[in-house]
């Protein structure tokens, strides 16, 4: 009997290798997310709901640690790259990225570094490393998935194209200007023939999204959020066409995208110089909004701002979501998002036109009033100055990158809620402004809560929060997952993995594995359903213990 197990153990064991590196066939990325996670947010909305359902509200106290993967990084396995290995100084790795499961197979990053993992006990299949020429280091957000080739960016700006079972490099290309001090975090989002890639840059340069082919990395679009040229929409919210080419808006994260319009949706960053003048006092098109851009075409279809003339960092960079709903007695096509200025908004995602805009910061304390779009507009008292302006939030925003979600079942949008009080004080008053983050001290004074927030997004209004307990406002870290299961997935202050209650926040489940670093997501291996999260260097895979 032992050596009949023991065939059948092996035989199963090369099923799941033979299967591994088979990839997505881009067809199937159009479909509702299932057993896989294939793309950056699971499927093209943006929703981070799974339609999984094992690990409920009933089972979820059953929820056990299956397996732990501690990432190493560093020149082994598949090498590539055009500088030397000695930058950064090697570490334990912080993953930040969310992570594609296809085939049984865990596909996730760091800077400079991929790993396939064995998806049923986290066993490393190959680690793929990049030598760096150098760059901003601050995170990689993830791979993207195109039939059997996987896509990530490096901090010094290339687009790596890796072979999906081998972790063998294809082919590398430059996306962005090493020696303007662009640097790339975002995940490559695969959608049909197109590879899209944002980049990041903090130092008053252009920002703009970009479109390869997926089989030779060639260029086939480039979108520029800021107006390089004369005559180009938007050049008269600048005070001239030198201030525009240097005005920022940056895309740093991956976008949602509607197949039936074919309208990629994205958010753009903060004006540049962020904090001083420099900058007129128009909007600074086409900064700190929500951009629809046709995929084929790389032709912008319309734009919303959220906060006309930033002078906070307040980037707009936030995970759009995409979802349907009747409003007035008919069905809208909608995107929501809740920006980093502490203000939520719903428009039409055909048009950009507005649907709901509210505040959600408790404190939020910055707009003077909203304008016929329901563009919150900036109360210049509360920019940065020499005597010090008191603003909620601070300059790190209500929320930052960490991607919220949406339920269908509850119809609720969940995000983390963070509010704050900060002093900006201005320290550079010239009239021709300092570059990029400079000019200004900041300096927090004081916390007034974080929360598990969830909004009707129809009406922008909250229906309810879940306070984390922390004296610091810790909590949300990582971001968020939410399931057919009626649970949201979250971190809390204390370094707890929480799984609450989706229709009201109570919490239901919690394991201590220290603060999230990665958004929280669930598949399906060996008809077990997992919930994976990382926290520092390490990934935690749960499942519902099978002898409860």
């Amino acid at each position: 009997m032992k050596s009949w197990l023991a065939a059948a153990a092996i035989a199963c064991a090369c099923v799941g290798l033979d299967a591994q590196g088979h990839g997505v066939d881009p067809a199937q990325l159009l479909k509702p997310l299932g057993a896989d996670w294939p793309t950056h947010n699971g499927d093209y909305s943006g929703r981070r709901y799974s339609t999984l359902d094992a690990v409920n509200r009933r089972t979820v106290r059953q929820l056990s640690l299956a397996w732990v993967s501690r990432l190493r990084e560093g020149a082994r396995g598949n090498v590539g790259g055009e500088g030397t290995i000695e930058f950064p100084d090697p570490g334990p790795p912080t993953i930040k990225a969310s992570a594609l499961m296809v085939d049984d197979t865990v596909y996730i990053s760091t800077p400079d570094n991929a790993w396939a993992l064995d998806a049923r006990d986290g066993r490393e299949l190959w680690h793929y490393f990049w030598k760096t020429r150098g760059g901003t280091h601050i995170a990689s957000r993830g791979l993207g998935m195109w039939n059997g080739y996987l896509y990530m960016e490096t901090p010094d700006n290339y687009l790596v194209s890796l072979d999906a079972k081998t972790g063998k490099e294809r082919w590398h290309k430059v996306i962005a200007d090493f020696s303007l001090q662009y640097f790339s975090t975002t995940a490559p989002v695969a959608i049909g023939n197109h590879i899209i890639a944002g980049t990041g840059n903090d130092m008053d340069a252009p920002g703009f999204l970009q479109s390869f082919d997926p089989e030779s990395g060639e260029l086939q679009w480039k979108l520029y959020t800021v107006p390089m040229n004369p005559g180009d929409p938007g050049l008269d919210t600048w005070p001239n066409l030198d201030a525009a080419r240097h005005g920022g808006a940056q895309p740093w994260m991956p976008g949602a995208y509607d197949p039936e319009t074919h309208l990629y949706i994205f958010g753009t960053g903060n004006p540049t110089p962020a904090y001083t003048a420099g900058r007129g006092e128009g909007d600074n098109l086409f900064t700190c909004s929500l951009v629809a851009v046709n995929v084929d075409t790389g032709k912008m279809a319309w734009y919303y701002q959220t906060s006309p003339h930033d002078m906070h960092d307040w980037d707009s960079a936030q995970t759009p979501v995409l979802f349907d709903a009747v409003i007035g007695g008919r069905t809208r096509k909608l995107v929501s998002t809740a920006a980093r200025n502490g203000y939520f908004f719903t428009l039409d995602r055909v048009t950009g036109e507005p649907v709901a805009t509210e505040r959600y910061g408790k404190f939020t304390n910055w707009v003077k009033g909203e304008d016929a779009k329901g563009q919150p507009r900036r109360d210049p008292e509360k920019d940065a100055s020499v005597g010090g302006s008191l603003v909620s939030p601070p300059a790190g925003g209500t929320i930052n990158w960490q991607p919220p979600a949406y339920n269908p079942d509850t119809g609720l949008f969940y995000v983390t809620e963070h509010n704050a009080f900060s002093i900006f004080y201005l320290l550079d008053p010239d009239p021709r402004g300092s570059m990029g983050l400079g000019g200004k001290e900041e300096v927090h004074v004081g916390q007034r809560g974080s929360f598990l927030t969830a909004i009707d997004p129809t009406t922008g209004r909250v229906a309810w929060r879940h306070e984390y307990p922390s004296l610091n406002g810790g909590g949300g870290g990582g971001g968020l997952l939410t399931t057919r299961g009626g649970l949201v997935f979250s971190g809390d202050a204390a370094g707890s993995f929480v799984a609450h209650d989706a229709t009201d926040g109570t919490p239901l489940w919690h394991a201590r594995i220290g603060g999230l670093t990665n958004p929280p997501q669930t598949w399906l291996v060996d008809r077990q359903q997992y919930v994976v999260v990382a926290a520092g260097d390490t990934i935690y895979a749960f499942t519902l213990n099978q002898n409860p």
